[in-house]
């Protein structure tokens, strides 16, 4: 990009996080990520790294302004710093070619991914409760959502084709900030936060449909929603057990059984009939899971070494570079941490050490997965010799290549921890007095086609990987 010819009219609203806000190029793959800030912070904005024509965010600001939520207006662009990342937009694979069939590209945040079963947890239910669905509680108790969403995401990091196909199709039936799809690079699915109805499910549908034309289940020619639904599911299932490289490695150590299912789950564990349980080691979602699993104290036994390290802070503030409180966040810093001493000696290095831990792991509890789905133009082999493996191959979803990728990897600040310990004490003390039940009407809303199905057939019937 050349800095001194920067156009507004170049770039367009892309989406937005809590953190940052992010616009897309109108012909090229790349993308400008912002900061933003509270309004009532405008006039001391943070400082950041790329430096942009100011006039360039400015003009930028009042155009996409009428774009965004009205729920993400509390936040402003920084216009005042004239910084930005640019990086490459994920929802169109580098290597794509463009064809008359666009890549669909999933966007997915897991969140937490495994029970706690530190000493320090007080309340039971943290061990038998994942924290997302004792959360979905808490927001629409709270009216940030109208509807509960029924994903757990348990079940998605079982590495269970299964629970994952279970877990999915939930993330499609609610999404809220957890899921949305791309075609082309522009968002065809999604959920507003607050908002009364459901996303149009069927308008996904229209989108899919021509993307598995050679999948099972047809009738007469036309694909059954079910049929292009479970296709989708089954294809994305497939991108996220792939191998980030090699041949996938050996499954990963899974926790007893009891950690590796939630209570709150609506999936069953009687209803796992074939499929390892683990995921393999190279997986993305191995990898976020592992780093999750960081967080070995829970918040409640971090929060006092969280305390240790502030008073240490106060008494010799210098020693904040030398514990690597405001990184950086590199090589060096990682392996201090992963070499970190496993009892406490009571000294601030250990506590420091613990702390970083936790920020990373919280990192990969928060972070996005972008799955970008391209569909194969590979001819079947003529071979005569294979046409039983053609007939075969004729009733699976049609090949796709897939590239997947880990964004919002921001580090967690380190104020942020006495946030996070109010916040689990609130979810939890919802959870309770609730006793997990919701109000009326905050179910989701099955959509009609999912509903019939689910009455004529009640198992999921999976295809060979």
């Amino acid at each position: 990009m050349e800095m001194d010819r920067m156009d507004e009219n170049d770039w367009k609203y892309h989406e937005e996080g809590n953190k940052s806000l992010v616009v897309c190029h109108v012909q090229h793959c790349r993308v400008l990520r912002l900061l933003k800030y509270p309004a009532e912070d405008s006039e001391n904005p943070p400082q950041e790294v790329v430096r942009l024509p100011l006039e360039f965010v400015r003009q930028l600001s009042i155009k996409i302004q009428h774009q965004r939520p009205a729920w993400r207006c509390d936040k402003v662009m920084d216009i005042y710093s004239g910084c930005a990342l640019c990086l490459p937009n994920l929802t169109t694979p580098t290597q794509y070619q463009p064809t008359a069939t666009p890549p669909i590209c999933i966007e997915i945040k897991p969140k937490w991914g495994f029970l706690p079963s530190s000493k320090h947890v007080s309340r039971d239910i943290k061990t038998r409760v994942c924290r997302y669905c004792m959360h979905q509680h808490y927001k629409v108790a709270n009216g940030k959502w109208k509807r509960r969403s029924l994903y757990c995401p348990l079940d998605l990091f079982s590495g269970n084709r299964q629970r994952m196909h279970f877990a999915i199709r939930h993330l499609i039936e609610e999404p809220q900030n957890n899921f949305k799809v791309f075609k082309g690079g522009q968002c065809i699915y999604s959920s507003k936060e607050g908002s009364e109805g459901s996303p149009d499910m069927n308008a996904l549908l229209h989108h899919l449909r021509p993307y598995f034309l050679r999948g099972n289940n047809r009738v007469n020619g036309h694909m059954t929603a079910k049929a292009v639904l479970n296709d989708f599911i089954q294809v994305l299932v497939n991108a996220l057990l792939s191998p980030a490289g090699g041949d996938g490695g050996p499954l990963t150590h899974r926790a007893p059984e009891g950690r590796s299912f939630c209570e709150a789950s609506l999936f069953s564990n009687e209803r796992v009939r074939h499929g390892s349980q683990g995921l393999p080691s190279s997986s993305v979602l191995s990898r976020i899971l592992q780093t999750q699993m960081l967080d070995a104290l829970d918040i409640e036994g971090l929060y006092p070494l969280y305390c240790r390290v502030e008073q240490h802070l106060q008494d010799f503030p210098k020693d904040r570079t030398r514990l690597q409180i405001d990184g950086p966040y590199d090589q060096n810093f990682l392996e201090n941490v992963q070499k970190s001493s496993m009892e406490d000696d009571g000294s601030v290095e250990y506590a420091a050490a613990k702390v970083h831990q936790y920020r990373i792991a919280m990192t990969a509890k928060d972070c996005s997965i972008m799955a970008a789905l391209v569909p194969s133009v590979k001819e079947e082999d003529d071979d005569e010799g294979l046409s039983s493996q053609k007939h075969l191959r004729d009733f699976r979803p049609q090949a796709f290549s897939s590239s997947v990728s880990i964004l919002d990897l921001d580090p967690k600040p380190l104020d942020s921890i006495p946030r996070q310990l109010r916040l689990d004490q609130k979810i939890v003390a919802c959870y309770l007095r609730t006793g997990g039940a919701l109000p009326m009407g905050s179910l989701p809303l099955l959509p009609n086609f999912i509903a019939a199905a689910e009455r004529e057939d009640r198992t999921l019937l999976f295809q060979p990987a």
